[in-house]
C-alpha cells in the first residue's frame, strides 16, 4: 500500500504534499530536517492520509 499525505508546518502554516509507504517514518525524516524542501519550516504535523493500492494512484 502507498499513502498520499498532507503535512502542515506548525510554525509557518505552509502545506506539504507527498506519498510514501510509511507515513510515520517519512514524517520523522521531515521533522529531523532530512528532507531539503521542508527543513526550513519545522516542525510538521500530519493533517491528512489516504491509502492506495499503488504509487501511481497515490
Amino acid at each position: 500500500m502507498f499513502n498520499f499525505y498532507i503535512l502542515k508546518s506548525l510554525v509557518t502554516g505552509k502545506y506539504y504534499i507527498g506519498s510514501t509507504r510509511d507515513v510515520l517514518a517519512r514524517l520523522k525524516l521531515h521533522n529531523t530536517g532530512k528532507v531539503q524542501s521542508t527543513k526550513s519550516d519545522l516542525p510538521w504535523q500530519i493533517i491528512y492520509i489516504e491509502s492506495f493500492i499503488d504509487l501511481k494512484s497515490a
